[in-house]
């Protein structure tokens, strides 16, 4: 061994390689897992790259034809190595892939990773060796012996990363065939790495999927297990995959039990090619609208995977599980940098394109598998209706709701818009936050007795798209508790009160103008209603501004601080109007009382509670004492 320690050669890193380090810990990996994928990957590139020389020279391969990567835990001595068997690494080729960020320096390498945040496909991990040097996130030194296929020479590469590293003859009975051996003395905190189940789990969640087969063994001595076959599910093609295959797949990429109500399987070649797996849950997940939940797609890049951060699919998609793996992205230093590509916004609109149509597809095929789907996670898909302007039409057209016609089978708007009455020019919708409240709505009667549908909305997110959703095939939404109904010129009344509904006599416009002079600024207007026939009053909004739901939604999340004043609408043939119209004039008091608990009791119908409690209370108790006076 005398000799191959006077061959020692030490170079000295020109930059501050702890400056180096400290950025790329802190800026580019947020995991410190990260380090064996890189690795990993680093190996498998080797391996890929004998494949590919043996095609010429298939003596490199000698008696072992078969790729492989083995990690041999070490937890008495907290050591942790990672070898391969692929192509190997000569001297220059060592001091060349493992110093370049060395003799790059600190400041163009920093400059460089600025540059690269506005242009795409920066391939800084081949440029500067990162992925290599993310091994002293947790190691305090790193060993590297590695022999080029085809030759008798093996080379020790060893750093602690702090200023210099060594290359030194390595002596051959020692080294491996061919390929790559890296040993990490692991710091500390980082000694979690010598377990077997901490491995064996990061390898199948990142690396599960390298062309490589990956084994372990446990112990210096012990015998390897196969963790990773090397295949990939993606890459076979779609006729020699089960049904029960891409269930195991899906409950291990989606960390569910049930089974995926949609299955989407496809390569795209062209300008960009990329294969994508991607599964629609065939349940709700718990998390669903949790405000900082991201999607669940995961990036590969060459079947090693890079982020499940890289927003593959619209948030409006985020229920979708699976995963891209594409060849024409690099492993690129930040997943910033990725986020950017253009690429990457190539393959987000071909795969949201892919998962739609399959929607789609699966509402014309298997209504009642669709039905479901819908159930789950229909609130969601109507996000992006306001969200995905390019898509908004697709959309409302795979959208479906309850409505007046059937409260428990959502229909379509096509439905809809084919059996709207003669003279009706828009889509009328009610919005609220359950069923039942809609359904006893009294600006629903007026509606119900002509027979025209209504949407009946109860998610949050209804308020929010009908306003940005100008019209469906032509034909606008309108608020039913927003401004004039306008329903006389679309279909008569079909009960026995469309008779007492006539214009209101003098009586009813004098207790009309009383109204409104009596209740104030409390009301923007107080007039007769044509979309009432059972209920004395109603409120609606203005013609101008949201209605009545979305006031209550915004007010209460503190965007506006007080909702518009509502218009009053009363039903002139309601036996109380009547009444009301018909007291004498010089019971003012009563009139007043009477006005003002018309007000709380439109409130009430509309889910609000009476503005002043308890002056609702007295006026209550002098009208029952009137009455009472007056039996």
């Amino acid at each position: 061994m005398s000799e191959v320690e006077t061959s020692v050669e030490k170079h000295v890193f020109e930059a501050d390689v702890a400056k180096l380090l400290h950025l790329m810990v802190h800026s580019v990996y947020s995991d410190k897992n990260v380090f064996l994928r890189e690795l990993i990957s680093n190996a498998a590139d080797a391996c890929e790259k004998l494949r590919y020389e043996a095609i010429v020279a298939p003596e490199l391969l000698g008696s072992d034809p078969t790729s492989r990567i083995t990690l041999t835990l070490d937890e008495e001595n907290a050591r942790l190595t990672i070898e391969d068997n692929g192509i190997g690494m000569g001297r220059d080729e060592l001091v060349e892939s493992l110093g370049t960020i060395a003799r790059s320096g600190t400041r163009a390498f920093m400059e460089r990773i600025e540059a690269a945040q506005n242009k795409d496909g920066a391939q800084l991990i081949g440029q500067f060796g990162v992925g290599f040097y993310s091994a002293f996130m947790v190691a305090d030194n790193v060993d590297v012996v590695s022999r080029r296929a085809g030759t008798d020479k093996a080379w020790l590469w060893a750093s602690d990363g702090k200023g210099s590293y060594t290359v030194s003859a390595f002596d051959l009975a020692d080294a491996p065939a061919r390929g790559t051996r890296i040993t990490l003395h692991l710091m500390e905190d980082a000694k979690t790495f010598t377990s077997r189940w901490t491995v064996e789990g990061i390898v199948k969640e990142q690396s599960g999927h390298v062309p490589v087969p990956i084994s372990i063994v446990e112990k210096p001595g012990a015998e390897p297990v196969q963790v990773v076959d090397g295949t990939a599910l993606w890459t076979k093609q779609k006729s020699e995959i089960t049904t029960e295959d891409y269930t195991d797949f899906y409950r291990g990429v989606a960390g569910q039990y049930d089974e995926p109500a949609l299955t989407v399987h496809f390569r795209a070649e062209g300008r960009h090619e990329y294969t994508a797996l991607a599964f629609v849950p065939g349940s709700k997940p718990f998390d669903l609208f949790d405000p900082d939940r991201k999607g669940r797609m995961k990036l590969y890049v060459k079947r090693v995977f890079i982020t499940d951060e890289a927003e593959l699919l619209p948030r409006y998609l985020r229920f979708v599980r699976g995963l891209v793996d594409t060849a024409d992205l690099p492993l690129n230093v930040s997943r910033e940098m990725i986020q950017e590509s253009p690429l990457l916004a190539n393959i987000r609109k071909g795969v949201t394109n892919r998962v739609l149509t399959s929607i789609e597809k699966l509402a014309e095929s298997d209504p009642e598998a669709f039905a479901k789907l819908w159930e789950n996670f229909g609130s969601v898909i109507k996000e992006g209706i306001y969200e995905d302007f390019e898509r908004r039409a697709q959309l409302l057209a795979l959208s479906r709701f309850r409505t007046t016609v059937d409260d428990e089978k959502p229909r379509s708007l096509s439905d809809y818009v084919k059996e709207m009455k003669e003279g009706q020019t828009a889509i009328y919708y009610l919005t609220g936050d359950n069923l039942a409240q809609l359904k006893a709505s009294p600006q629903l009667e007026g509606f119900r007795a002509r027979g025209i549908e209504v949407l009946l909305l109860t998610c949050p997110v209804d308020s929010f798209w009908v306003t940005t959703a100008p019209d469906f095939e032509g034909k606008p939404f309108k608020s039913i508790t927003q401004g004039a109904a306008d329903l006389a010129g679309i279909a008569k009344k079909n009960d026995a009160a469309a008779a007492a509904s006539a214009e209101a006599g003098v009586a009813v416009t004098d207790f009309l103008a009383f109204a409104k002079e009596t209740l104030g600024d409390a009301v923007s207007d107080v007039r007769t209603s044509d979309r009432l026939t059972e209920s004395a009053v109603c409120l609606v909004a203005t013609e101008q501004g949201p209605d009545l739901q979305l006031q209550k939604m915004l007010q209460g999340a503190g965007r506006i601080e007080s909702a518009a004043k509502p218009v009053l609408e009363v039903n002139p043939g309601h036996q109380l109007i009547t009444a009301l119209a018909g007291c004498p004039g010089e019971d003012k008091t009563f009139r007043e009382d009477a006005v003002k608990l018309l007000f709380d009791q439109a409130r009430v119908l509309d889910g609000d509670k009476p503005e002043d409690p308890r002056a609702f209370a007295e006026r209550l108790t002098r009208v029952f004492s009137r009455a009472l006076k007056g039996s």
